[in-house]
């Protein structure tokens, strides 16, 4: 009998079936990932020392700031890998 994990993969492997990557794609793949490593590290060295600067009325927008391309970046990487995965 099988468990109900077992089950709910079964049905997930249905639905969407496992999509098999090249080793192209999967190095490409891996050079996307350290290339916004780095953008995203860049960026929070950067925006870390102006908030090591700023006054306390200026602080929450650099916070803002922050996690805006931190979030910009990361959809970016994303769409940047969908575009590898579905060039079959």
């Amino acid at each position: 009998m099988k468990s109900a994990y077992e089950l709910a993969m079964e049905r997930l492997a249905q639905d969407e079936p496992e999509i098999k990557l090249s080793d192209a794609q999967k190095a490409e793949l891996a050079e996307i990932d350290k290339a916004y490593a780095a953008k995203i590290a860049e960026k929070e060295i950067f925006l870390q020392g102006q908030l090591t600067k700023a006054t306390m009325d200026e602080r929450p927008a650099i916070e803002q700031q922050l996690t805006n391309e931190r979030l910009r970046l990361e959809e970016e990487r994303e769409a940047k890998k969908e575009r590898v995965r579905a060039a079959q």
